[in-house]
């Protein structure tokens, strides 16, 4: 079964995160504050992959997706449970950990933030 990684996601929202899960055949798996810095090979069970921590952990959501799963993503629109940092496991992101690759994303989300602020057209008062 295709699994899903939930960090920092609390209270309703995780509730209807892990219900979108399962109605997509999907295991998820809330991992803890102590284990943010293994590598996700390490989370995932992968071979080859040991349990040693590398950094610190981080206090923002994130979602890990062992495969992309559109019907997933959808799920998560419809139960208005978004979750800004994605992301999905690659043979280059399998040995990072959590924190790195949360690291990684958010900077990405600011990137593409400040390029859509830069793109928007500026706004006129009204006469």
């Amino acid at each position: 079964m295709e699994r899903v990684l939930l960090y920092n996601i609390e209270g309703d929202k995780r509730v209807r995160l892990l219900l979108a899960a399962r109605r997509c055949g999907l295991a998820a798996v809330v991992v803890p504050p102590e284990r943010q810095t293994l590598p996700l090979g390490a989370l995932l069970g992968a071979e080859g992959f040991e349990a040693l921590p590398e950094g610190e952990g981080f206090s923002g959501e994130m979602l890990v997706m062992e495969r992309l799963c559109s019907p997933f993503l959808d799920a998560i629109r419809a139960a208005g449970a978004p979750v800004a940092l994605k992301a999905v496991v690659t043979e280059q992101n399998l040995a990072w950990s959590g924190a790195r690759l949360y690291r990684e994303l958010s900077a990405e989300h600011e990137a593409m933030q400040s390029f859509r602020e830069k793109k928007r057209p500026p706004r006129h008062p009204k006469r």
